[in-house]
């Protein structure tokens, strides 16, 4: 079975950095492409795309909303997937969700397959 499973998530105050991972198994990982999706609170279904690696790790799209701050990376040796968070704001308090790549930012969740999610919340 496809199983993603993110970890890594946790309180931190604005400008701290934080790391989340996702391991991958039932599936050839390195074959495929990832991505990072977030959803903030009380926004149901409402995802937001926060970027996405190609299977080799060769090429990175980020949103406005996190280019800069936020780097996707794979080591597709230990099929992991990762996003370090840099400069944290409180707009970034969601839950982070590591997903194969659907190719469009108007990400589904009825689309391919999704980690359960870790909780990030950014407060002072």
């Amino acid at each position: 079975d496809v199983q993603l499973v993110e970890s890594g998530g946790g309180l931190v105050q604005p400008g701290e950095s934080l790391r989340l991972s996702c391991v991958a198994s039932g599936f050839t990982f390195s074959s495929i492409d990832m991505m990072w999706v977030r959803q903030a609170p009380g926004k149901g279904f409402d995802f937001e795309w926060v970027g996405s690696i190609s299977s080799s790790g060769g090429t990175t799209n980020y949103p406005d909303s996190v280019k800069g701050r936020f780097t996707i990376s794979r080591d597709n040796a230990k099929n992991t997937l990762y996003l370090q968070m840099n400069s944290l704001k409180t707009e970034d308090s969601a839950v982070y969700f590591c997903a194969t790549d659907q190719g469009t930012a108007s990400v589904s969740y009825d689309s391919g397959y999704w980690g359960p999610g870790t909780q990030v919340t950014v407060s002072s």
